[in-house]
This record gives structure tokens, C-alpha cells and sequence, in this order.
């Protein structure tokens, strides 16, 4: 699969996670279909099913860590594309080892930049360095191979 592809699994798992913030876990049942128009792609539509469900299942550990580490902002007040972007990064740092911590960081502030207001991609590569202190203190750096 390439670099390309999982660009647009993050950015389809981005979009469905705003979704499921506004709408709730009624959401979850309209996915396969949007996700089947963004993309032609097996590979990629299993990608973004596969971190969305991942992503929402997580969410209150997810949260959990952003708020830890934003703690200037609550959650609640963070705009929900900011907040999807921050909980897939932070899914991703803490369940799929085999993503390097680089390659999410670099993702998040990327779609931030893309879908998001002009200090969003500051304020996210802000939070996410805090977060990754913060899963790396607690033994779980994605890239390292391990198993969370």
C-alpha cells in the first residue's frame, strides 16, 4: 500500500471520527457506505474501517491522554475536527506499533493544515509532542515493534 493510500485512510478515518462525534454510535452504521464512496481501493477501505473502529472503540483512552496533555483546553471546546485528528494520532501512537511515531505526527499536522483553521496544525503538533512524552513514559512508543 502506499504513502498516498494511508494519507487518505487517515483522512476518511478523520471524517468518520467527526461523524461519530457529533451523531454517535448511530453513526457507526452509515460508515461502510461513505467510506465505499471515497474510495475504490480494498486496501484503503479496510485501512479506514479498521482505525475508525479502533479509534472509537479506544475514544475514552484517547481522550484520557489529549486532556492529560492539553490541559491549557478542555476537550469540549476543541473543534471536532481538531479532536478527530488528535484521537486517531493518539490511537495510533498507543495501539499501532507498527506506525512510526514520526510518520503520525507528520499525519496529523498534514490533515490538520488540509481540513482544518490556520493555528490547528501548530496547536496539534504541540499536543501530540506532549502525548508522545506521555506514551513513551508509559512503555508504549508505537514503531518499537511491541505489542500494546
Amino acid at each position: 500500500m502506499t504513502a498516498d493510500l494511508r494519507s487518505q485512510a487517515r483522512e476518511m478515518t478523520m471524517q468518520a471520527l467527526c461523524q461519530l462525534d457529533v451523531q454517535g454510535d448511530d453513526a457507526m452504521g452509515t460508515l461502510p457506505r461513505f467510506f465505499r464512496e471515497q474510495t475504490g481501493d480494498a486496501a484503503t477501505l479496510k485501512l479506514a474501517e479498521q482505525w475508525t473502529a479502533g479509534a472509537w472503540k479506544h475514544v475514552a483512552d484517547c481522550d484520557r491522554t489529549i486532556a492529560a496533555a492539553a490541559t491549557r483546553w478542555k476537550l469540549s471546546r476543541l473543534s471536532h475536527v481538531d479532536r478527530a485528528i488528535l484521537r486517531l494520532a493518539v490511537y495510533q501512537l498507543r495501539y499501532c506499533p507498527e506506525i512510526p511515531d514520526k510518520v503520525i505526527l507528520n499525519e496529523a499536522i498534514e490533515i490538520a493544515k488540509k481540513y482544518s483553521a490556520e493555528q490547528s496544525p501548530r496547536f496539534v503538533n504541540g499536543v501530540l509532542d506532549a502525548i508522545l512524552k506521555i506514551v513513551r513514559q508509559n512503555g508504549t512508543p508505537s514503531g518499537s515493534g511491541e505489542v500494546v
